[in-house]
């Protein structure tokens, strides 16, 4: 909310709120949070780590209430708010079409080598690399809530074949087509694999050394969901060996991306900055709900 918060200003007075916008790149620390929060009585939550030492220096001295901006929750103690009585909620179902807008982009991207053309036109070269087509190459799609839903119909308009991982669905959601397997059956087949799961205790770094080698020579990975899905270190060595044909990354392990991180200086990686949500219209609908249920919390 920060880079548009003018927008939100008077919504928010509507609604008997004063918006104060933390001054952030990213995410604020654990000791930023302690600090500043005992002075606010609502948190609108965005990456930042909403842990219990957070949540109780929070209620020791104004904060009544959260809400977590957007799906992911990540990053939330719940359990804290629980254990303190302070409600909170997240903004569900805001995001889905403008993620799997961008994974859709990363696909497409990545097997036509568009940003390597781009990146060769800008420093004088007029490189023609040969590309993949994409109708009858099959994607496997991890994760089938809002964003993966999205992705897969998505991935079927461009004539994939889509096998997806979410062992909280079940069948095929309706979807003509769909393929299913536990993970990680059938890496072996999949051309693309693209992230769109969240992030708990059972999957941290569900794309790992041993899962990689089960992946076909060539193979090219999306992740629009949480970097700690993958294990960074095996995929880049993945990616030196070429048995990881290429990447486009909109999370990481470490945000912002660290300055030394190899994947910089990798020509096959597509890099983001966690952007993917971030329509104006997205943002709009999110930040309104946001507001909404903060301000039914304080009344």
């Amino acid at each position: 909310m920060l880079g548009q918060i003018g927008l939100f200003m008077d919504y928010a007075a509507e609604r008997g709120l004063k918006l104060h916008p933390a001054k952030v790149t990213q995410i604020l620390s654990e000791q930023e949070l302690k600090a500043m929060l005992p002075d606010y009585d609502g948190w609108i939550i965005g990456d930042d780590p909403a842990t219990r030492a957070v949540f109780e220096a929070g209620q020791a001295g104004r904060l009544r209430a959260a809400v977590k901006w957007g799906i992911g929750v990540d990053n939330v103690d719940f359990a804290a708010c629980k254990d303190l009585g302070i409600p909170i909620i997240n903004t569900p179902m805001m995001f889905g079409q403008e993620v799997a807008d961008v994974a859709t982009a990363f696909v497409i991207g990545l097997a036509r080598q568009l940003f390597v053309i781009d990146r060769g036109v800008r420093a004088g070269r007029w490189l023609k690399p040969a590309g993949i087509s994409l109708s009858g190459r099959r994607v496997g799609v991890i994760g089938l809530g809002d964003i993966g839903r999205n992705t897969v119909t998505r991935m079927q308009a461009l004539g994939l074949k889509v096998v997806a991982y979410d062992p909280g669905v079940e069948g095929d959601l309706g979807i003509t087509g769909l393929e299913r397997a536990a993970w990680p059956a059938r890496v072996e087949e999949c051309d693309f694999l693209v992230f769109t799961c969240a992030l708990n205790t059972h999957n941290l770094h569900m794309l790992n050394a041993e899962v990689l080698s089960r992946c076909m020579p060539g193979v090219r990975i999306v992740n629009v969901a949480r970097g700690p899905l993958i294990d960074e270190a095996a995929l880049v060595a993945a990616l030196q060996s070429g048995h990881v044909h290429s990447a486009a990354l909109d999370v990481f392990e470490v945000e912002p991306l660290p300055d030394g991180s190899p994947l910089r200086a990798m020509e096959r990686v597509i890099l983001g900055t966690h952007n993917g949500s971030n329509s104006i219209d997205a943002v709009i609908r999110a930040s309104h709900t946001a507001i909404d249920r903060l301000a039914g919390f304080l009344r």
